[in-house]
């Protein structure tokens, strides 16, 4: 297997709610929902840097797709980290998804390894990190 991953899709219970979260509220760009032709089709998918992509389908649809029962989401199974360019910016973001609807799960707070950062949880229970890490630099 090759180290590239082009895609993560989080399995989401109301794909419109989750949609408005996405792009009203964290403000990511998208097309809107697509592929409502088919059944278990519907999905929306955001552009993201390096052409990683970031795509919403309702859980039953894919766990129809993957032959598995419908399953709850476990929140500290899997974590999305969002890296940012400063402390500063990590307040913004967690601000940004707090107004949106997100759970802050955990307040913006220096790290023991002299990074920066805060977890939210999206309506759908998804771990995000917002996180600084003042040996990466982040291009805008």
């Amino acid at each position: 297997m090759k180290p590239c991953i082009a895609m993560i899709t989080l399995g989401v219970d109301n794909l419109e709610a989750s949609l408005r979260f996405y792009r009203d509220g964290l403000g990511l760009v998208t097309e809107g929902i697509m592929g409502t032709e088919f059944e278990y089709g519907a999905v929306v998918f955001f552009e993201l840097k390096g052409g990683l992509r970031l795509a919403l389908w309702p859980r039953n649809s894919l766990a129809h797709d993957a032959t598995l029962p419908v399953s709850s989401p476990g929140p500290a199974s899997f974590s999305i980290a969002h890296n940012v360019g400063s402390k500063a910016e990590v307040d913004e973001v967690l601000e940004q998804a707090r107004k949106s609807g997100a759970m802050i799960t955990k307040p913006a707070q220096d790290t023991f390894w002299g990074g920066y950062g805060g977890y939210f949880q999206d309506p759908d229970g998804h771990l995000w990190e917002v996180v600084w890490n003042p040996e990466w630099r982040i291009e805008e």
